[in-house]
């Protein structure tokens, strides 16, 4: 899986992107709001690890995730 963090412009938030091995779209969402997003495709109980990820990567960035 992996993370992609996209920044936001004016009135626009900050997203987070989750994809799997093949780059599917899985999960898309706020950083300050993933809860719903992430339940949906079963990563709940990773929010925290995610968040924690996601605030260190810089905007435009890919990252693999190991899960």
């Amino acid at each position: 899986m992996f993370i992609l963090k996209i920044k936001g412009i004016g009135k626009i938030p900050d997203y987070i992107q989750l994809r799997d091995d093949s780059f599917t779209l899985v999960a898309y969402f706020k950083i300050n709001s993933p809860g719903t997003s992430l339940t949906r495709c079963n990563l709940v109980h990773r929010q925290d690890e995610i968040l924690r990820i996601a605030g260190s990567l810089e905007y435009g960035r890919i990252q693999k995730l190991d899960f």
